[in-house]
């Protein structure tokens, strides 16, 4: 339960609630497009990631102009983390850069808000694919599986509903692939300025993790990044020799000693608040990385790790922020996916399971099945009945 401090918590009983978080989705989804558009073999992820964060800034400048004291941006900088790193990768000016090849499996990660209602989306791209290739294998299995997994989950997101059904789900449909999601990733419910509300639902938890981990049913007039990584190999993000490059305040208080370290806390609370942001924004990268160090020891921030399956594995993500209407789903962020270009000779096992994602999704209106993906870019209008991703508020371990 949040806690009730002077105002009354605002929802998405609210329509301008509700108007905020499809315009923050619009432009995420915008954003998405255009960043998929410059993964393109010999380019560089740490330009690409840098020109998405550019343009969420910039398209979020451009509404509520006259509401000085309203605050909107970056709720997620951009990541790019190709084949099998898992995710978070977003180099920062000094960090090693990876530049993209034909056949990288690219997961794009990203996010906006506006006064604080966060709007955070994934999609999974093939580099130099056209439109009439087909991909196979591997590749097919594990981004079937991970769409698939996504499709069920939205299914699945009502009121009433368990957040183990979810997880369930998306642990029969992976294996349906011979695929296993990441261990321990948690999908959150959003709240106002916050991207990791105490709701969460937890996919493929180890024993430990499943004992922690708490059941909790979803509520009318909710919020939900939902969340779906899927891996081609055993499902362990691992920690690598890769440097951090995304934080996020918290909600501890110590006495820093240094220097850099106040003036960066100070910067971080000013600028962006309680939402994640990459080192790589601050003028001075260096001084910046000093500061951070004494921050992360003392627990004021908190570092988002980049995580990495086996070398030879492949991880594919869709994400995807839902609001829980009285009249059903409303996706606010994904973009389409033609599932036609993915051919695995694996497909859903569970017959319940096939029948629920082809079942319409959204609102009252729903127009279209999870299988066609190429009706509307869903969050221009919220009942888009396409393809919404898992969510963005993602930690590793429950």
């Amino acid at each position: 339960m949040a806690d009730v401090e002077k105002e009354p918590e605002k929802t998405i009983a609210e329509d301008l609630v509700v108007t905020k978080y499809k315009l923050a989705g619009e432009i995420v989804n915008k954003t998405l497009k255009t960043v998929i558009g410059l993964c393109v073999s010999g380019a560089s992820v740490r330009d690409i990631c840098t020109k998405g964060d550019n343009l969420l800034t910039e398209e979020t400048g451009k509404v509520y102009k006259k509401e000085k004291e309203l605050k909107k941006g970056i709720a997620f900088p951009t990541c790019l983390s190709v084949n099998n790193c898992v995710c978070h990768f977003s180099p920062a000016k000094n960090d090693v850069d990876y530049t993209l090849k034909e056949g990288d499996v690219v997961k794009i990660d990203l996010g906006a808000h506006i006064d604080g209602f966060i709007a955070v989306a994934a999609h999974t791209v093939v580099v130099g694919v056209n439109a009439d290739q087909k991909i196979t294998g591997r590749q097919a299995d594990v981004i079937l599986a991970a769409y698939w997994a996504v499709q069920a989950a939205l299914r699945l997101l009502k009121s009433g509903a368990s957040n183990y059904s979810i997880t369930e789900a998306v642990q029969q449909i992976s294996e349906s692939y011979k695929c296993k999601p990441i261990e321990g990733m948690l999908s959150h419910e959003l709240k106002q300025f916050t991207i990791d509300g105490e709701k969460t639902i937890i996919q493929n938890p180890s024993e430990a993790q499943r004992k922690e981990h708490e059941k909790c049913t979803f509520e009318t007039h909710e919020v939900y990044a939902i969340d779906v990584i899927v891996s081609s190999g055993e499902g362990v993000g691992r920690e690598k020799d890769t440097k951090v490059s995304i934080y996020k305040k918290s909600e501890e208080n110590y006495m820093l000693k240094l220097k850099a370290s106040r003036a960066l806390l100070a910067e971080v609370k000013t600028k962006y608040g309680n939402m994640p942001f990459n080192i790589r924004s601050f003028e001075e990268e260096t001084k910046a990385r000093m500061g951070v160090v004494e921050c992360v020891s003392h627990k004021m921030i908190e570092p988002f790790q980049v995580l990495y399956e086996k070398p030879t594995e492949i991880v594919a993500q869709f994400k995807h922020t839902v609001l829980l209407m009285p009249n059903g789903v409303n996706l606010v962020t994904g973009i389409p996916f033609n599932v036609d270009n993915y051919v695995s000779e694996h497909s859903i096992a569970q017959e319940g399971l096939k029948d629920l994602v082809a079942q319409p999704l959204g609102p009252v209106k729903g127009k279209g099945k999870g299988k066609k993906a190429a009706t509307s870019s869903a969050g221009a209008d919220g009942d888009a009945a396409t393809k919404v991703q898992s969510t963005q508020a993602v930690e590793t371990k429950a």
